[in-house]
């Protein structure tokens, strides 16, 4: 047999042979107590012996008893053995049960004139939900409500109202009828608020788990969001197991606020609670009033109430639930009717009554017991117990405790406010933000190293790393004016995070996930996959997308006055030279002109050759052609060559002070449209997204995005992109390749270079900006995106900017070459290629000299003899003759064409197709 059985069979069976010891006792009380309830069985008894022995209530009359045990849900086994006390003899009956059978021990009560003193009680601590007792407005109604009325439907609209909540969430034990709170559900459904409900069931943890495995993270992350603000309406067992499990498995965030009610949260119970949640807690539960001096707790008039009930010291006392309060006040309450009775005198003895005749006859003085039990009234453990006209106690107190936001152990409850059906609300609820005085305080930081924002500004053998960057100046201003104080480390992959395929986090973003960072800054921009998992605070700098390329490097071109024409001209030019030599040599050959006296130049081709290219450097001497074909042929070539020499000398005076050459990619349009450079970013990077979605979003779909995401996405994004962002800088530096990248972060790059090797473009319109992430509903959003907004407002940012972002750089961010240039002076590089033909010129001129000189010696020192001579100049003679006419040249002189033929053959000096002397 169990202990619990047993002892109450020998409860029973000791109660039973008591009241038949002292059955000449006048006074007899019947208790019957639901199974669960043994402390209202001892605080009944307890409440006897102490009334026992005071003689200046009873007197020398003593109380006797008879308590019996039934199934709260048993409404046939709780009239039985009402009936059975009736039949014993008894003048009230004191119930502590549920509602179940609270209804038929009223009929019973009714029918048998015998006064009811119920006293309401719920499983296991869980909250009340109203009874729905039938009151009529005659006088047999026997039934008196010791426990005040469920007023939780009041209170909790009250207390939402006060704190303008307009959604959250109930949850609810599997022992409570969700029914209690229906008429709070119909007024907050009229005010407009979204209400949810859910039931809680005994495994907390499958429930969790449950949640896990059939939400996906999208619908997880909108739960969370849901509970930020919630109602818990169960038992203090239940809430502190239910919040232990949502806290360790992050369901709810530093930010959130719960509101805990139920009459039945003791002073240890408020103190698990608060230490095991998060956020901020609101408990509202029944209070009683307790006299100011100490030494006058335990006394109530003319009673000493026992010092175990009285002491809240006492560990009996301290785990007293309120039914047993209310029981001890009931018995108090009896015991000074059946005083006041006996000193009118006007006792009615009470005989067995047998309820389960048909003739059965009610008691003749119940009438009368009630109404003087009802027109009483006692000060005891619950304060005022007395009743109204529809027998009910009215006098009940609620007071709401709360905690301020944080998560620290330990956390100070203080008293918000009370409430009471007659006076309402006697406080403030205004649902506080988290204040600006953060002093104390230390944020655990996580980041990612990236230039300018974080940077390693020293690192100490075996002291922490120290940081500097555009992003520690923010969160140093920050700490300054909240007062808090932060330790910060870099995140393990070094990663800005993303999502992946089991749905969890990596990188900053999953370090404040999974808790185990309370803020994460660096260069970390603001996106709508990233705030559906912590929250952001609002942007404390602009953010578009850039583009970093190597900036063309000035070569040095040595034949830069060949430049302002392309080789196809020159070699046209130098043909066109040829030609117009040969046609001047051929049309003179044709019609051979009158040369002039003194006119010592022949017409052979190479001389045409030679007049032709004089004159089109415009160095050419007089005319020396008189025929007229032949003047026009000059005419046109020296209007050519005119026209040319203009050409060129302009053009070339614009390629020679002209020293910034723009670069073909001056816009993301621009690197879009061309091929020729690759460019990436860093794989799986919020730019990368923001490409992806915006090339590949079938609604707005953009050419120059769709474009871009075809080169970045190149072999699955690897032939192009790179895992880190210093990767693709270096890229850029030592290769033919693009960086897109955060615009701020290139630009400071370019900035800094030191051999100003980079520019930069990018979008004039940002889309997004930099924030610092937070835990999912952490309670220092507000207060770090006020700061901000101030410190935007004062100035301040700009100066921060200006620091690591100078106007007046030693580089030009957006020039694609280096523009170094003083006024419009030329330099020597700029010649360097006429100083090199000139040379070439020089050299080959005293090359053909020592060729000449060479020539000639050798020709010297083989001279002929005459005979020899006379037989070559006849034989030269006849050749001369034979080729004649194949060789029509033009001599300079003074003779005659025909003297000169004549005369030919007497000069040995004469070449064949060269000048001959004058005779």
């Amino acid at each position: 047999m169990e202990v619990f059985p047993l002892l109450l069979v020998l409860s029973v069976w000791w109660s039973r042979t008591w009241d038949s010891a002292n059955a000449d006792s006048i006074i007899h009380i019947g208790a019957i107590f639901d199974e669960s309830a043994k402390k209202d069985d001892e605080v009944f008894r307890t409440a006897v012996g102490d009334l026992n022995q005071n003689e200046e209530i009873l007197q020398t009359e003593k109380i006797t008893f008879s308590v019996t045990f039934v199934d709260g849900n048993n409404p046939f086994q709780a009239v039985q053995e009402a009936c059975e006390l009736m039949n014993q003899g008894i003048l009230a009956l004191v119930s502590s049960i549920g509602c179940t059978s609270a209804g038929s021990l009223q009929s019973l009560a009714d029918a048998m004139h015998i006064p009811h003193l119920f006293i309401q009680r719920s499983t296991a601590g869980t909250p009340r939900s109203g009874c729905g007792l039938t009151r009529s407005n005659r006088n047999d109604d026997y039934t008196l409500s010791v426990r005040p009325p469920v007023y939780l439907n009041d209170v909790i609209l009250r207390v939402v109202t006060e704190y303008a909540w307009q959604k959250f969430i109930i949850f609810y034990d599997s022992e409570y009828d969700i029914r209690g709170i229906q008429e709070f559900l119909d007024k907050v459904s009229q005010q407009g608020m979204d209400v949810a409900l859910q039931k809680v069931e005994n495994n907390i943890n499958k429930m969790i788990t449950t949640l896990f495995d059939t939400m996906r993270i999208e619908e997880l992350n909108r739960y969370r969001d849901t509970l930020r603000r919630a109602i818990l309406v169960m038992n203090p067992a239940t809430a502190k197991s239910f919040i232990t499990e949502v806290v360790e498995t992050n369901l709810v965030a530093f930010d959130c606020h719960w509101i805990i009610i139920n009459e039945e949260i003791n002073d240890v119970d408020v103190q698990e609670l608060v230490r095991r949640s998060i956020g901020r807690l609101t408990i509202i539960r029944q209070t009683f009033p307790v006299p100011q001096n100490i030494s006058q707790r335990c006394f109530r008039g003319n009673h000493r109430i026992s010092s175990t009930l009285c002491d809240p010291k006492d560990p009996f006392a301290q785990n007293m639930e309120i039914s047993n309060l209310y029981i001890y006040d009931t018995v108090l309450l009896l015991a000074n009717a059946f005083h006041k009775k006996l000193e009118d005198r006007k006792w009615h003895s009470m005989a067995s009554l047998s309820c389960i005749r048909k003739n059965s006859k009610p008691w003749q003085g119940g009438r009368s017991m009630l109404e003087t039990i009802k027109k009483g009234g006692v000060s005891g453990l619950t304060g005022e117990l007395e009743f109204g006209e529809n027998g009910g106690n009215p006098n009940v107190h609620f007071e709401i405790l709360g905690t301020n936001y944080g998560e620290e152990l330990g956390r100070g409850v203080r008293k918000l406010g009370c409430w009471n059906p007659v006076t309402g609300l006697n406080g403030s609820l205004t649902d506080k933000k988290l204040e600006n005085n953060m002093r104390g305080v230390v944020l655990r930081v996580v980041t990612v190293l990236e230039e300018p924002f974080v940077m390693v500004s020293e690192n100490v053998l075996g002291k922490p790393k120290k940081y500097q960057g555009f992003s520690i100046d923010v969160l140093d201003a920050l700490s300054n004016y909240l007062g808090f104080n932060y330790e910060i480390y870099v995140a393990p992959d070094h990663k800005y995070g993303s999502p992946q395929e089991d749905g969890t986090w990596n990188g900053l973003v999953g370090e404040l996930v999974f808790k185990r960072a309370d803020i994460g800054i660096s260069a970390l921009t603001i996106t709508p996959d990233r705030e559906n998992v912590v929250d952001f605070t609002t942007r404390y700098m602009d953010y578009s997308v850039g583009v970093l390329l190597r900036r063309a490097e000035k070569t040095v071109d040595m034949f830069a006055c060949l430049a302002p024409f392309d080789l196809s001209l020159w070699a046209c030019i130098a043909g066109t030279v040829l030609l117009v030599g040969l046609l001047v040599y051929l049309l003179n050959w044709l019609n051979p002109p009158r040369l002039q006296m003194g006119s010592m130049t022949s017409t052979t081709l190479y001389n045409s050759m030679w007049f032709v290219y004089g004159s089109f450097v415009q160095q050419g001497g007089e005319v020396p052609y008189t025929t007229l074909a032949t003047r026009m042929m000059m005419g046109a070539w020296w209007l050519f060559a005119l026209i040319v020499i203009s050409s060129y000398t302009a053009n070339l005076a614009a390629f020679l002070t002209i020293t910034r050459i723009e670069s073909s990619i001056q816009s993301l349009q621009d690197l879009s449209k061309q091929t020729d450079i690759p460019y990436g970013t860093v794989l799986d990077s919020a730019v990368y997204e923001h490409v992806r979605m915006k090339g590949m979003n079938p609604f707005e779909r953009d050419s120059m995005y769709s474009q871009m995401w075809r080169m970045i996405n190149r072999s699955n994004g690897s032939e192009n992109n790179v895992l880190e962002s210093q990767a693709g800088i270096q890229k850029v530096k030592y290769g033919n390749y693009a960086f897109v990248w955060d615009a701020a972060v290139l630009e400071y790059v370019a900035i800094n270079d030191p051999d100003c090797s980079f520019y930069t473009i990018g979008n004039t319109v940002a889309d997004r900006g930099y924030g610092i992430a937070l835990q999912h509903g952490s309670p220092y959003r507000d207060v770090f995106s006020q700061r901000i907004l101030e410190l935007q407002q004062n100035g301040d940012m700009d100066i921060l900017k200006h620091k690591w972002w100078p106007k007046n750089g030693q580089c030009d961010l957006y020039s694609s070459v280096d523009t170094k240039q003083k006024g419009g002076a030329l330099d020597i590089k700029s010649f360097a290629g006429v100083f090199c033909i000139l040379a070439a010129g020089i050299v080959l001129s005293c090359f053909i000299a020592m060729l000449e000189t060479w020539w000639n010696k050798r020709k010297g020192s083989r001279v002929p003899s005459k005979e020899a001579s006379s037989l070559q100049n006849e034989t030269t003679t006849s050749e001369r003759r034979n080729a004649w006419p194949l060789r029509p040249c033009l001599q300079l002189g003074t003779s005659t064409w025909r003297s000169q033929a004549s005369s030919h053959g007497l000069h040995q000096s004469s070449q064949l197709g060269g000048p001959l002397d004058d005779p």
